[in-house]
């Protein structure tokens, strides 16, 4: 039998709670869920954060940086 892969979201729903209450750690400032990346954008910073098994991760040598 071969094994076949199975496509796996970027990542599980993040908790809506959650999403009211984090900011950006480096401007201090709203952030947007791109359910579709998986992350967590701040516009001012032009920084994407990465949601990885349901958990943002706030660091910023983690956020992937977004074009101009």
């Amino acid at each position: 039998m071969s094994e076949t892969a199975v496509p796996v979201a970027p990542s599980a729903e993040v908790d809506p709670r959650l999403l009211e209450v984090l900011v950006c750690p480096v401007t201090h400032g709203p952030l947007e869920y791109d359910r579709e990346a998986g992350e967590l954008v701040s516009r001012s910073a032009k920084l994407a954060y990465p949601i990885r098994d349901g958990v943002p991760i706030m660091l910023p040598e983690e956020a992937r940086e977004l074009e101009a």
